[in-house]
C-alpha cells in the first residue's frame, strides 16, 4: 500500500517534533490526524481509525504506554498498529513499549527514511 492511500495518527506533545514530522510525512504523502496527549490519541484512534500511530511515549494525561495497553484492550482500535517514537533508546525500552502494545519501536531524532519503512512493516500486506 503507498503512502498516498494511508493514514497516519502522529501523537506529539512537543509543538516543535509534531510540526516537523507532520510536515515530513504530509510531504511523503501520508494523511495526518494530530494529537497533543494520550487522551486524544485513544479519541482519534477511534474516530478516526488511522491506519498506524505515531506514539511519542511521554505524554501528558495519559502516557504512551498506558494508551498503547488501552488501545489493544479495545477491540475496536486493537487491530491499528502502533509505533512507538521516543528518546529511550536502551533495549529495556524498547521491550517497555513492545510490552505494553506497540507494534515496533523508533527512537529520537528520528531516521524518516527509517520510520517510513517501519510504517510500511507493521501493515497488513
Amino acid at each position: 500500500m503507498s503512502a498516498q492511500h494511508l493514514s497516519v495518527l502522529l501523537v506529539e506533545d512537543n509543538a516543535l517534533n509534531r510540526d516537523m514530522l507532520s510536515r515530513r510525512l504530509d510531504r511523503a504523502g501520508f494523511a495526518v490526524v494530530l494529537a497533543e496527549d494520550g487522551a486524544q490519541a485513544l479519541e482519534k484512534m477511534r474516530d478516526a481509525k488511522p491506519d498506524v500511530v505515531l506514539l511519542d511515549m511521554n505524554l501528558p494525561i495519559k502516557d504512551g504506554w498506558t494508551v498503547a495497553s488501552e488501545a489493544k484492550a479495545d477491540a475496536a482500535i486493537a487491530a491499528i498498529p502502533i509505533i512507538a517514537l521516543t528518546a529511550h533508546a536502551m533495549e529495556a525500552d524498547r521491550q517497555k513499549a513492545l510490552s505494553a502494545g506497540c507494534d515496533d519501536y523508533a527512537t529520537k531524532p528520528i531516521d524518516f527514511p527509517g520510520l517510513v519503512a517501519k510504517i510500511q512493516g507493521v501493515l497488513p500486506s
